[in-house]
């Protein structure tokens, strides 16, 4: 960690022992502000900004330093406050750090115990920031509304969620599971003239019909039994704003009638009663099946397709993106730092290079949880290979990869295309690259320039 210089208020109303205090951090390169007390802090609180916050316990009252304690909560929520009490005050040092202290310490103070706590304390709030101003990097960089990517095929679908999000059209969203279908659709939301209002999701797997039917659109007291009281569906409740649908192709058929009737109508009519109720929502939902397929096999109403896909978007699987591995990995990385308030660990080229090879069939949702179990099994701040599961690491998922189908194709496109998926495998690096394709690097920024890769 590189020298400190943390901005330190010390709030003590002991004039003498605060300057003790602020002289020994001083020294140590820390800059201190003092003030007497509650008020005082109050506006220093306010109007400043501070990674270390110390307060005496007990100072107009009893609880001024809990009442410190609070407003550093609200005021400075990336600082850590440490308390100052008496010796022996045990129950109040608890209820302190129940408060969200980072520590307390006793009178009289040890100075080195003192300042080895207030370093401790800075070190963490700056790791913090660290891995928050990385993460914000990596999200400014190359995210759009949660979704992480530079490749075509991300871009694309950015693309379409601009252009889409504007409209009233009904969107469907395919896509493997995992590949974050409901990430776009609130992305949709978000780019829609209905931001402001509700964004409400249902998932359609694995529920009775019954239960759809209530969810969907409600119920009045005495429906069935149990109904104790009229409740509104989702229609209603999104009225207004957004209704995403997840896995609309497991919808039981009896439902899908139900359904395109309210899509068309805009009316729902809860179970129990007879009038109907209007509603106004953008619909949205995704599946991960062969809808079409499906409506050949007379298990997905066709009417309904065609009114629920006014537009298309399709979300690629991961091992059709892989030059995006190493983006949601180290954007991973540093979300999963600051959950676990932790310094954010690199990453080695082996390791990284064998999550890209990887297939993925669970995709980003899967790629999510193995970076996390990495980042939470390893104690040190590199991950390497051997923090990778075995059965990533073992898989032959980088030979069919690299290999594919080569019948037919000419050598010039079976080159293009093994630099392309290699540049791909080794997110643009070109050092990597022509090493893994055994040429120089001078030959590959020709071949890159000939073939017109960018």
């Amino acid at each position: 960690m590189a020298e400190l210089h943390a901005q330190i208020l010390i709030v003590d109303d002991e004039p003498d022992h605060a300057e003790v205090m602020a002289e020994s951090l001083r020294r140590l390169g820390h800059i201190c502000s003092i003030v007497d007390g509650f008020t005082s802090a109050k506006a220093e609180l306010t109007m400043g900004t501070f990674d270390v916050i110390i307060t005496d316990m007990v100072m107009e009252n009893e609880q001024s330093g809990l009442e410190v304690l609070e407003l550093a909560q609200r005021q400075q929520d990336n600082a850590a406050t440490i308390v100052v009490t008496a010796h022996g005050d045990i129950p109040t040092a608890k209820a302190a750090l129940q408060g969200g202290a980072y520590d307390f310490i006793e009178k009289p103070l040890d100075l080195d115990v003192f300042r080895n706590l207030v370093n401790r304390a800075a070190e963490t709030v700056m790791l913090r920031q660290q891995n928050e101003s990385l993460k914000g990097q990596v999200d400014s960089a190359y995210g759009f509304e949660g979704i992480i990517g530079e490749s075509p095929a991300i871009r694309r679908v950015i693309e379409l969620i601009r252009q889409v999000g504007p409209s009233t059209l009904p969107i469907l969203i395919t896509g493997e599971s995992g590949t974050g279908k409901e990430l776009v659709a609130n992305a949709i939301h978000n780019q829609s003239k209905r931001a402001s209002k509700k964004y409400v999701a249902f998932n359609c797997a694995g529920q009775s019909e019954s239960l759809i039917e209530d969810q969907l659109f409600g119920h009045v007291r005495g429906a069935f039994t149990g109904a104790d009281r009229d409740r509104e569906g989702v229609f209603e409740y999104a009225n207004g704003g957004t209704l995403f649908l997840d896995e609309i192709g497991d919808m039981p058929l009896s439902m899908q009638a139900k359904l395109l009737r309210v899509l068309e109508t805009g009316d729902v009519v809860r179970l129990g009663q007879n009038s109907d109720r209007s509603t106004d929502v953008r619909f949205v939902s995704a599946t991960n099946q062969d809808l079409r397929a499906r409506c050949e096999n007379g298990e997905f109403r066709e009417d309904l397709y065609f009114r629920i896909n006014g537009a298309e978007i399709n979300v690629p699987p991961l091992r059709q993106r892989r030059e995006d591995i190493p983006l949601l990995v180290n954007h991973a990385l540093g979300k999963f730092s600051v959950d676990m308030d932790r310094v954010r660990p690199t990453i080695t080229e082996p390791a990284m290079l064998r999550l890209v090879a990887y297939d993925w069939p669970g995709n980003v949702r899967e790629l999510m949880n193995v970076v996390q179990r990495m980042a939470v099994m390893t104690s040190g701040d590199v991950l390497d290979i051997a923090q990778v599961p075995d059965d990533i690491r073992s898989s032959d998922s980088d030979d069919s990869y690299s290999v594919g189908s080569l019948a037919g194709i000419g050598l010039d496109k079976l080159e293009k295309e093994a630099i392309r998926q290699t540049l791909a495998m080794t997110g643009g690096n070109r050092e990597q690259t022509s090493n893994l394709l055994g040429i120089g690097e001078r030959t590959l920024y020709r071949k890159l320039k000939e073939y017109g890769i960018k």
